[in-house]
């Protein structure tokens, strides 16, 4: 029996939510005007690394002000603790763990990558009649066969790579700028010439008369760590031959942190002021948030963990909508939400709704951002590296890291502190089955998906540069 792509995709997704309570209810009539959706996404910022949440050695009154004038989540999470798994999550509306490219993290030894023929964020849009674009990165597989023009994007300006260097756009495998599918080379900061083409394409969008989804991915405030007048530390890691900086780890400080996440603020700002200059800004629902925890320099409080754990902070992320006339202004929600949320909500927004033969594992949002109480949540979480699981249900998580086991109470202990298992065994064992439920409907783990990173003789392998293997071997010889 020969099965087709889209058919193996569509009956993975039939196997069902286990999660009725997560059901999707059902969509709004088309409204009378679409509203323009503006999608701007972090890379590896922390819950806590803007001001308007807590961060307090620096300023981010661009990005505030978004959550002045509309909503701030405080129980928003991740669909992973590492990038292209939750890129893949927000563009399917489902959990990443159906496909794939779910289980690969980073994208580069193996040719996998989000299938053209999956119903996306973007190509659902663009069916109730958007104009759509993405600025920025993309992380969800290379040409020839993947690529965002393949999933739904009209346009394209950014790069394609799980990270590149902030001025000289790459790596050692060379230039990661493209225009659509075709590679470019333009000098400048990368924030900024983000900031620069989200701005010349709002003007051009909001010019066509029709309505428009753009996502704007910054890589800040992702390593390698170099702020606007950092070009030398750009220098230092070419000489160096590492690859966008993955060995760089003795670069960087928090000055430095500070001046790239505020670098990317005032790039939000010039978009805010652009939708405002197209008298656009009130015909527009403008979305801010990270694609999973911090790493390095980042502040995770009140949680403990960084990107790649599935501690709290490893998942936390801020969530800020603005949306004029729906959203009340400096509000503020508890509602447990997740990054494939996006999806049903959004397109609901539009008039439209999720192709029935790929469901969406997220809930339409509109309730909680129209002020109503929160609903119960269950959400499960996977990580090959360090062996890790995670189900939250409620205000209580199970978690396993390698052999150890935990029960938590996340809203009383966000630390993660008192592991509750031996006091609660019945809630422990019954959340540990609902991970287990769920994993069951989900692709089995690939032993040879790079979840874990590079090793040694991969990046050699791979990069073509000494690694410290390599090294040995040769002075051995």
């Amino acid at each position: 029996m020969t099965i087709s792509r889209r058919s193996l995709l569509a009956s993975s997704a039939a196997a069902g939510s286990l999660l009725l309570a997560d059901a999707v209810p059902a969509f709004a009539a088309k409204p009378a005007k679409q509203p323009n959706i503006l999608f701007i996404m972090a890379d590896d910022l922390g819950y806590a690394d803007l001001s308007c949440y807590g961060r307090r050695d620096y300023k981010t009154p661009a990005i505030d002000k978004i959550a002045e004038e509309g909503m701030r989540f405080f129980q928003g999470y991740a669909n992973s603790a590492v990038c292209s798994a939750t890129r893949t999550g927000l563009m399917t509306g489902r959990y990443q763990n159906r496909l794939p490219i779910g289980l690969e993290e980073p994208l580069v030894i193996r040719n996998v990558g989000l299938p053209p023929e999956h119903p996306t964020l973007p190509s659902l849009l663009r069916a109730q009649g958007y104009q759509t674009a993405l600025i920025g990165k993309w992380h969800l597989g290379q040409l020839p066969d993947y690529g965002p023009l393949k999933s739904g994007y009209d346009h394209f300006w950014g790069f394609r790579m799980g990270g590149i260097d902030y001025f000289r756009h790459g790596n050692s495998r060379g230039s990661d700028l493209w225009d659509g599918d075709v590679q470019i080379d333009e000098a400048g900061y990368l924030t900024d010439l983000f900031g620069n083409k989200a701005v010349e394409m709002v003007g051009e969008m909001a010019a066509a008369k029709k309505p428009f989804f753009m996502s704007l991915h910054f890589n800040a405030p992702h390593w390698p760590w170099e702020g606007p007048d950092d070009e030398a530390e750009s220098d230092r890691i070419a000489a160096k031959k590492d690859p966008y900086g993955i060995r760089a780890f003795d670069g960087g400080s928090l000055k430095t942190y500070a001046a790239m996440v505020t670098r990317m603020d005032y790039q939000v700002g010039r978009v805010m002021d652009a939708l405002r200059a197209a008298g656009i800004d009130n015909d527009t629902i403008v979305v801010f948030t990270s694609d999973n925890g911090g790493e390095r320099f980042s502040d995770t409080w009140p949680f403990s963990g960084k990107k790649s754990e599935l501690l709290e902070g490893g998942l936390r992320i801020p969530v800020i909508i603005r949306w004029p006339g729906q959203v009340k202004a400096g509000s503020t929600s508890e509602q447990v939400m997740i990054t494939m949320d996006w999806l049903p909500t959004l397109v609901a927004a539009a008039g439209g709704k999720p192709d029935p033969a790929f469901p969406s594992d997220g809930i339409d949002l509109r309730p909680a951002l129209g002020g109503h109480a929160a609903e119960p949540r269950t959400l499960c979480w996977r990580y090959m590296n360090l062996d890790q699981e995670a189900c939250r249900q409620g205000d209580y998580k199970y978690l396993k890291i390698l052999d150890q086991t935990f029960l938590f109470n996340v809203v009383e202990d966000p630390l993660e502190r008192a592991n509750l298992k031996e006091r609660m065994p019945e809630k422990y064992a019954e959340l540990k089955a609902v991970f287990d439920a769920w994993d069951a409907t989900m692709l089995p783990l690939d032993p040879e998906a790079h979840t874990a990173g590079f090793s040694d003789n991969q990046m050699a392998d791979h990069f073509g540069i000494d690694s410290p293997i390599t090294t040995s071997v040769k002075k051995a010889d």
